[in-house]
């Protein structure tokens, strides 16, 4: 079967080849099934190349691996961008997972009980469709940032790199979550930085070695297993972690202050070109990086398998009312680490044991007696 345009029924299509899906490919090669890996970048982990130069996670390595793997390097570090991307490509060589390059779905739907996916002329049909494109899906810009004087240079975070894309002269970072705090505080080395918004919170210690061998164990036990949609406090906190950025990690605001960044209140609009704060100064500024994160997108899936053009009704990614479909690496899919690498990775080998179950599920409504059989 040729996979770059199948004309068969494959068991399963996972559509995003980021940390998630391919956790979840090594489970399904585990278990001998028929699968794909659609992924819209060149390379496996160019969504991890794709950011800022000097971006490291918050996790320790000993929690970065994935299944089969542990994250090469001392356990107590905290990789860079590129070593998890490097690692990724690795895995995904290494486990010679079936991801097709340059594929990004343009339509999923389904049809006669399978799921189609198409991307770029190509088709393919399976049993199965998982949804794992991940949360930097489409930057998040207020309307009014066209109105900013088109001297101005304005970079989303997802496309800032460092402090070279910048013209000379004082630097607005809008959002104060932890990109717009490490961003702020690596540009603040040579530009005057004003940083725009309130945090949502702090991490109460301070990030480092010490950090990764008492603290974040008690951090990714909160995020894996307290804080889900299984219990009351997680149900409870659900709704504003997803609306509002995650508490600053590794950079907070007495670090900001140090550097002698400024920190003002959110930005509100624009006038004569310049952006406007909440409580009405004007700032002149040349440069604007908008830390101000992202939204899904689901725009390219079929409307009748979601709920009002988001995620349908479903448990810990399982679809409840399509049969076959589901959802991977989002915010807070199940858990508030359910978008990190830990998070992806347990999530992955939960739908990795539901996949087969759904499947016979189904099998059996559509014939009783195969349901008799497999007793």
């Amino acid at each position: 079967m040729n996979s770059n345009n199948v004309t068969g029924t494959l068991d399963t299509i996972i559509i995003g080849g980021g940390q998630a899906g391919l956790a979840l490919g090594h489970h399904l090669k585990e278990q001998q099934r028929d699968f794909i890996i659609l992924d819209g970048n060149p390379r496996t982990g160019d969504a991890w190349r794709q950011r800022w130069d000097s971006l490291r996670v918050f996790t320790p390595a000993k929690y970065d691996g994935l299944p089969g793997e542990p994250f090469p390097g001392d356990p107590l570090s905290f990789p860079t961008k590129d070593e998890v991307a490097a690692y990724l490509e690795g895995y995904a060589a290494k486990d010679n997972l079936p991801v097709l390059h340059g594929r990004r779905v343009e339509r999923l739907w389904r049809e006669d009980g399978r799921f189609i996916a198409t991307s770029n002329g190509s088709r393919w049909e399976a049993r199965n469709a998982v949804v794992a494109t991940g949360v930097s899906q489409v930057p998040k810009v207020p309307n009014f940032a066209k109105d900013l004087a088109p001297s101005t240079v304005q970079l989303h975070s997802s496309d800032y790199r460092n402090p070279g894309q910048l013209q000379d002269g004082p630097v607005l970072v809008v959002g104060l979550g932890n990109s717009g705090a490490e961003i702020a505080l690596e540009v603040s080395r040579i530009h005057p930085t004003t940083a725009a918004g309130k945090p949502s919170g702090e991490l109460p210690v301070k990030h480092g070695r010490a950090a990764a061998r008492f603290v974040m164990p008690v951090v990714r036990f909160l995020g894996l297993y307290v804080l889900t949609l299984d219990t009351p406090v997680g149900r409870k906190v659900a709704p504003a972690f997803k609306a509002h950025a995650t508490p600053l990690i590794r950079t907070k605001t007495k670090d900001l202050a140090a550097a002698g960044v400024k920190l003002v209140p959110r930005v509100t609009g624009v006038e004569d070109g310049q952006p406007v704060l909440a409580d009405g100064t004007r700032l002149e500024v040349p440069n604007v990086i908008w830390c101000t994160g992202f939204r899904d997108d689901f725009s390219w899936v079929d409307p009748e398998l979601l709920d009002d053009g988001d995620l349908p009704r479903q448990h810990r990614g399982v679809a409840l009312n399509t049969p076959g479909l589901f959802f991977l690496g989002q915010e807070f899919l199940y858990a508030a680490a359910s978008a990190t690498l830990p998070g992806g990775r347990r999530d992955a080998c939960y739908l990795a044991r539901k996949i087969p179950q759904v499947a016979r599920a189904a099998d059996s409504r559509v014939s009783p007696g195969s349901a008799a059989a497999a007793a």
